[in-house]
């Protein structure tokens, strides 16, 4: 396995050949934007071209990992002298902070997520629908004594604040005639959520694929699943990197609907990807491309997500993650950029010769 060369110590830019996916899933480290701080996203040249732009990946967005691995977007942007800098999403919420700090000019979230950043003062876009999944669901260990949503009151459950899984545990909560209040969550990373219930240290957890995906397989049950409580898999852009590049987004679409066509086409070529990249077994992915995810959707933000986030807004209140109506409503109203998905053409590009440039944290 080709081991990750620093090019830089700190943070660590690293690069990793194409051919050796597993290399990111075979080390133990995490990989995302440490030490990048707020207005160190893109970088301008001189003549006004975009130096560097900086995306992230992430294994609960399949399409990132298809392009990353392929070079694609490497190749589309090597005319104009653009680097690509890939950096890891652990969660949507993470992925939001590293927006608000541009620190990426383009990151991905689900679309709850993207909603509540806006309604908060980040100034993004949702430019592109990457995949409708049913990637979120409520888990709990077989011996826990909780098999429906009304089993836990009082209990503690392991939940990203911000991100789809905890929007989709208030909503099952909700529907249960349960508060938020009535149990106990417990704030942690997905994987980290994972690990929580693996050890018993919570009564069930609010998973995302692929990581509940692979606790299904392990044993952990799915104990209470609605894919409509799921708000899509979203692409979002800073304002300052739309207005000052918009041919870069252009090109990142268009590169997207590459992947999206070469997905459909190639489901288990795509799974397997995902599963060196996840670092879980092809079944596990398998289950995840195959049947959570759906490419198949139209990649234009419009009215789909609009009334799927009507529906989430008024949550953002009752968790007092938003402080009015009104900023939900301007949020949803000035969310989506459609026009680039509107003139998506798939690139056809065969793939960047050489290396992926990443960033390396110590997390």
């Amino acid at each position: 396995m080709p081991s990750l060369t620093s090019t830089s110590p700190s943070p660590a830019r690293a690069t990793i050949g194409r051919t050796s996916r597993a290399a990111v899933a075979g080390l133990a480290v995490t990989l995302m934007a440490a030490g990048c701080v707020e207005g160190e996203g893109s970088g301008d040249a001189a003549d006004g071209e975009l130096a560097t732009l900086s995306i992230d990946f992430a294994t609960y967005n399949p399409l990132s990992l298809v392009m990353m691995e392929h070079g694609w977007l490497e190749e589309e942007l090597a005319d104009a002298g653009t680097e690509v800098e890939w950096i890891q999403s652990h969660g949507s919420n993470d992925a939001n902070e590293k927006l608000r700090a541009q620190a990426i000019d383009i990151g991905s979230t689900a679309g709850s997520a993207a909603l509540l950043a806006r309604a908060n003062g980040t100034e993004i876009h949702t430019i592109l629908v990457e995949n409708q999944p049913e990637w979120a669901a409520l888990v709990t260990s077989p011996d826990s004594g909780i098999s429906s949503v009304e089993d836990l009151d009082g209990a503690s459950v392991a939940a990203t604040l911000g991100t789809d899984p905890y929007f989709f545990l208030v909503q099952s909560l909700q529907e249960a005639g349960l508060e938020i209040s009535d149990v106990d969550v417990q704030n942690l990373q997905h994987a980290d959520g994972r690990s929580a219930l693996g050890n018993g240290d919570v009564d069930a957890w609010a998973g995302l694929d692929p990581i509940m995906a692979g606790a299904e397989a392990d044993g952990e049950e799915l104990f209470y699943r609605n894919v409509d409580f799921n708000t899509y898999s979203v692409i979002n852009a800073t304002e300052p990197f739309i207005e000052d590049h918009p041919e870069v987004a252009q090109t990142v679409v268009d590169v997207y609907e590459q992947a999206r066509q070469w997905a459909l086409e190639n489901p288990e070529e795509t799974a397997e990807i995902l599963a060196e990249y996840g670092n879980i077994d092809q079944e596990v992915a398998e289950t995840v491309i195959q049947e959570r995810s759906s490419f198949d959707v139209d990649p234009v933000p419009g009215q789909a997500q609009h009334d799927v986030l009507e529906e989430v807004g008024p949550i953002f209140l009752d968790t007092g993650d938003v402080s009015t109506q009104e900023s939900i409503d301007e949020a949803l109203e000035s969310l989506f950029h459609p026009e680039f998905a509107e003139n998506r053409e798939a690139t056809e590009a065969e793939g960047a010769e050489g290396e992926a440039t990443i960033i390396e944290d110590d997390e």
